[in-house]
């Protein structure tokens, strides 16, 4: 593999236009070149017909778009692994096989928004061909790695690089991923294919691109891991309850402690888990699971949450603190992490309202954990000409009390069937009375999206 890395070397510098060789640099190896060539083809023509078209209908908001992807079989009988952007909030779902005419229909089996992956089963009448699944636990910076995708809707699209890096944090809220960075080109419509190495095996799921020459991949570890929790019914994380922010240097330095590292807890959640234990804003988590914590800037948070994550709700982890220049011990038991994807209920006056989350609340700042929050309300609707607007949070319909996202689809239930119905919402520290008036008039939507979108 050497001389043939070396070969590949010369000839990407050649095409790249780089300056001519050195007089002393050693001669490309024909043999070697040619070899490696041949490499490239085979694995670009054993890997292809397991990569398949994505095409969901996606609604947002009152607009429904073609959303566009890729994927890649998993198994003979039908499952794919794909992202969970691409097929967000899809109402159908249909996937293009090579070699198979027409489209295929697919059944989502469970998405997971916080590793980007997504399980599709494909209903065909004839086995699939899967890929051959690796491992990214020995991959190596330098390695080189072929992505296969469809960007743009070109089928089959294959591009060649190498393992730029490994770990990477992208600092997405509520993204769990320590990504493989790859100067393979993953485009828009390449989400969801494989990236592959020399001997053929998948390695990673491809996620997203950022600029030319830089994309991120799924550790295909993760995704083999997400696949057999979304096949036996959902994914469980282990949960704090805290929100933390890096204990740089400046801090360190401050509280007395240059050389230690750790996460500043900035909140704790009422009735979580570290609420339950006595943490507090200001504690400074230095070691968890006996595992010493270093966070020193934003990037690096998302180490500690996957540590927090891989413990199984309901069992029990140690962890460390300082706390007013001393140290502690304090026994923490994990709960399940709450949703991060809002479970929403629409109603046919012409709005939509989520579930609050803990992201929810950490994201709109909200003050409270119960009612509905309302996150969309079409333009001039019923909804609002009573002056419903998206950012409420829903607390009563007609007198009945919403608790949550359970409670406002019953009363909406009740409420739909009436010429008029009165919602008490909270916007800000203001309580509003909305009267809901059905024969309010009705205008088109007017919110601009893309009629199709590659993801």
């Amino acid at each position: 593999m050497n001389r043939l890395a070396c070969a590949l070397a010369f000839a990407l510098a050649c095409v790249a236009g780089a300056p001519a060789r050195a007089a002393d640099a050693p001669a490309p190896d024909p043999a070697a070149l040619a070899a490696l060539q041949k490499r490239v083809i085979e694995i670009s023509k054993r890997v292809t017909p397991s990569v398949v078209h994505v095409e969901a209908i996606v609604k947002v908001n009152d607009r429904r778009n073609e959303v566009t992807g890729s994927g890649v079989v998993v198994s003979a009988d039908g499952r794919v692994l794909t992202n969970h952007h691409v097929v967000e909030k899809a109402e159908k779902v249909s996937v293009s096989v090579p070699g198979v005419k027409g489209k295929l229909p697919a059944r989502i089996v469970g998405t997971d928004k916080q590793t980007d992956l997504a399980l599709l089963r494909v209903e065909s009448a004839k086995p699939l061909a899967p890929a051959t699944l690796g491992s990214s636990a020995d991959l190596e910076v330098g390695q080189w790695v072929l992505a296969v995708g469809n960007p743009y809707g070109l089928d089959g699209t294959v591009s060649l690089g190498i393992v730029s890096a490994k770990g990477r944090n992208l600092g997405i809220p509520d993204l769990l991923n320590d990504f493989i960075q790859t100067d393979a080109m993953i485009d828009r419509g390449s989400s969801g294919g494989p990236l592959v190495d020399l001997e053929g095996r998948v390695v990673g799921i491809n996620s997203r691109g950022q600029g030319r020459g830089i994309g991120f991949t799924i550790p295909v570890d993760t995704a083999l891991d997400v696949m057999k929790q979304l096949d036996g019914g959902g994914v469980e994380r282990g949960w704090l309850g805290i929100g933390i922010q890096p204990f740089d240097r400046e801090l360190a330095a401050y509280f007395g402690v240059p050389t230690q590292t750790g996460v500043v807890v900035s909140s704790v959640a009422p009735r979580s888990p570290a609420a339950k234990a006595g943490l507090r804003p200001g504690d400074v988590v230095v070691e968890f699971a006996g595992t010493p914590i270093e966070a020193e800037s934003e990037e690096d948070l998302g180490a500690f949450q996957r540590q927090v994550a891989r413990i199984a709700p309901g069992q029990s982890a140690k962890l460390a603190l300082l706390r007013g220049g001393s140290r502690k011990k304090v026994k923490v038991t994990l709960a399940e992490a709450p949703r991060v994807e809002a479970d929403e209920v629409e109603s046919d006056a012409g709005f939509h309202a989520q579930e609050i989350t803990e992201t929810t609340v950490r994201v709109h700042r909200l003050t409270t954990r119960t009612g509905a929050f309302v996150s969309f309300v079409a333009s001039g609707s019923p909804a609002a000409e009573g002056g419903l607007e998206a950012g409420d949070v829903i607390r009563r319909v007609e007198g009945r009390e919403i608790e949550d996202l359970a409670a406002l689809r019953a009363a909406l239930s009740e409420a739909d069937k009436l010429a008029r119905f009165l919602v008490t919402a909270e916007r800000g520290e203001e309580t509003r009375l909305v009267l809901v008036r059905r024969g309010a008039p009705t205008r088109p939507g007017t919110i601009d999206a893309p009629e199709a979108a590659n993801r």
